[in-house]
């Protein structure tokens, strides 16, 4: 595998699969309550943020055990983690 295609595979599995917990989120969070229930909504929404905090901290951990070895991938795991505690600071704020 050459440096290209390393680059790729990284990009694809540290921004583009985390995003997809925002984007469900955001996308739960934009659904007509006509649709699915204001509860049902909210439940999902909940199921969402929890599923990306527990996979953010998942991804901290092991940019943190990176860090630790000295390994040249734990800013991509700390990245990861950012993008996937984007809905649970989300309504955080929105709580305030």
């Amino acid at each position: 595998m050459n440096s290209q295609e390393s680059s790729w595979k990284r990009i694809l599995a540290h921004f583009v699969v985390p995003a997809f917990i925002p984007a469900l989120f955001f996308g739960i969070a934009s659904t007509p309550v006509s649709l699915l229930g204001c509860r049902t909504r909210g439940l999902l929404a909940l199921l969402v943020t929890l599923l990306g905090a527990l996979a953010a901290l998942a991804a901290a951990a092991r940019g943190i055990w990176e860090k630790r070895r000295n390994g040249p991938y734990a800013v991509w795991w700390l990245v990861s983690s950012l993008i996937l505690v984007i809905p649970a600071v989300y309504i955080v704020a929105i709580a305030h």
